[in-house]
């Protein structure tokens, strides 16, 4: 008996996952066969299906679909019928992997259609294209599309992200740049002027000569780094307008960042192109950065190396309303001058709508109390509250702490609740541990968004599984709101997230379920094409838009 219900719960748990609006006659279909299944699999009962598509939620570019016609005429359509060959004829090209669904995607369209126009005089070094990941799934797996939409930007068939902002002018900015020589030669210091008044920030390299090795590590940095120009000069006079001293051994180089105090910020390190581009990326942004949906994009795109370990963004944030941000922005700005190149310090503005309210609520942030707070970025996603007084002793040694692993992280959590007699057990943060974590139960979790579609069309499948399981007193049918409730052992990869935790083996990972298309002997040939196209292509789960912070934003 308990070997057949670890059975039924595995394919449960295969099916719920795969298809989240899983009809009842598919549950029936396996609780009546469960005992004709064979535990090796040899007829191809499980097949693998398509991968989840998730609608990559980005709550800074929502939009709707357009209501007039927008000109593609210089967007090439790409599937994989065309694409190895355009790629092999266009030696760069920016390819959009897209679902037509992907509210995101529809307002994207006019300005990447805008931008293949302007950039259409430039045809014969650059093209545009998109590519339906819904259609063209083998491709999109290819290229390990995980949300809608994600832009590559292909040099000679090799895949670049691009991570900038989804406007028509930042991508027609980016390609040029990509188009243009990577380093720019300053022979003259009108030339030098014209930089240090026109631009924000630049990299300028001194040399012995503007041809070489020295010259082959700058313009190979270049190519790591997207959001400053680089120069090279071998002028003297050149040198000096950057404090440069120009009898100085060379090679040097200068960071220029006008909107700071600190104006230049000089390398000492080997002149090595991956050690530059370390340089420049630890240290373009300011000391401390505004959160703004325009700064979005560079702050969180930029990885700081903490410890050993490269992860999205390991961060100091400051939680503050308008009102009060003249007492604590010098007080944060202060102690953010110890980690320069170690930490990003953030500023978000706790009563803006538009950005402080979604960026707190992740958090778990309530009130208008002014609030500092470390977070070790998307890979794990830990973090961690000041206690005390915010001032900048207390402020440098909460960051020395984090830095050294010695805080304690925090989770969300709502109240245990008072009665947890139904067929499927209501989890919180607090009270996993005891639920789902008992050693001596199987344990079924469905982790769900109370917004999530998905999630609302599978909880009568999902009640009716836990009702039909409910006399087996060593299984568990629970699920947790992913939204409100935090567990370092419950970390949701989307809406709806179903995991298994094997009784004896809780201190393994949980088993995640697996897509797959389930055939029926008594169904026709095409009525089963049908219903298995209609479930890798129509049954989703869908992105959270509170379990990645980048994406949150």
């Amino acid at each position: 008996m308990r070997s057949r219900s670890l059975l039924l719960v595995a394919l449960a748990t295969l099916l719920l996952h795969a298809s989240a609006s899983a009809s009842d006659d598919d549950l029936d279909y396996l609780i009546d066969n469960a005992d004709d299944i064979p535990a090796n699999d040899p007829d191809g009962w499980l097949q693998e299906g398509s991968p989840d598509d998730d609608d990559d939620d980005d709550l800074f570019h929502h939009g709707q679909a357009q209501d007039h016609p927008i000109d593609e005429t210089h967007v090439f359509l790409l599937s994989a019928a065309n694409f190895s060959d355009f790629l092999a004829s266009h030696r760069h090209v920016m390819v959009e992997f897209y679902a037509p669904w992907c509210a995101h995607c529809q307002a994207l369209a006019p300005d990447y259609a805008a931008a293949a126009a302007d950039l259409s005089p430039l045809a014969h070094q650059v093209a545009l294209a998109k590519v339906d990941a819904t259609e063209d799934t083998d491709l999109a797996q290819k290229y390990d599309v995980q949300g809608f939409p994600t832009i590559l930007f292909f040099i000679d068939g090799v895949p670049k992200d691009y991570n900038g902002a989804r406007t028509k002018e930042a991508i027609v900015s980016w390609v040029n740049k990509k188009l243009a020589p990577g380093v720019q030669n300053i022979t003259t210091v009108d030339e030098a002027e014209k930089i240090l008044t026109g631009e924000d920030k630049a990299i300028l390299a001194v040399l012995d000569s503007l041809s070489g090795a020295h010259s082959d590590e700058i313009a190979a940095a270049s190519r790591l780094e997207d959001a400053i120009n680089f120069y090279q000069t071998s002028n003297p006079d050149v040198a000096k307008l950057f404090h440069l001293d120009p009898a100085a051994k060379r090679p040097s180089l200068v960071l220029l960042k006008k909107q700071e105090e600190e104006k230049l910020t000089f390398y000492d390190g080997p002149f090595k192109a991956s050690a530059i581009a370390d340089f420049v990326s630890a240290n373009k942004l300011p000391l401390v950065n505004t959160l703004t949906q325009e700064t979005a994009p560079s702050i969180f795109d930029n990885p700081i190396k903490k410890q050993a370990c490269l992860i999205d963004i390991a961060s100091i944030l400051l939680f503050v309303v308008a009102n009060e941000s003249s007492k604590f922005l010098p007080i944060f700005k202060e102690a953010s001058k110890s980690f320069k190149g170690k930490l990003l310090f953030v500023f978000v503005e706790r009563d803006n709508e538009e950005v402080g309210e979604p960026v707190a609520n992740y958090f778990g942030i309530t009130g208008q109390e002014t609030t500092v707070l470390a977070y070790t970025g998307n890979e794990d996603a830990r973090k961690f509250f000041l206690d005390g007084e915010i001032s900048v002793e207390n402020i440098k040694r909460f960051a020395e702490d984090f830095l050294e692993e010695k805080l304690t992280p925090f989770y969300k959590s709502e109240p245990v609740p008072e009665s947890n007699e139904g067929d499927v057990k209501i989890v919180v943060g607090k009270n996993l541990d005891q639920i789902v974590l008992d050693e001596s139960k199987d344990a079924l979790l469905e982790i769900y968004a109370p917004w999530c579609g998905h999630c609302q069309e599978l909880e009568p499948t999902y009640n009716k599984l836990g009702k039909h399981l409910r006399g087996i007193d060593s299984l568990v049918i629970a699920k947790m709101d992913g939204t409100a409730n935090e567990h370092p052992r419950a970390k949701p990869d989307g809406f709806p997230t179903i995991l298994f935790y094997p009784a004896g083996k809780k201190s393994f990972e949980p088993h995640a379920s697996i897509p797959f298309k389930l055939k029926r002997p008594d169904s026709s040939a095409t009525k089963t094409e049908k219903d298995q196209s209609t479930a890798s292509t129509n049954l989703r789960g869908e992105r959270s838009s509170g379990t990645n912070f980048k994406d949150e934003l």
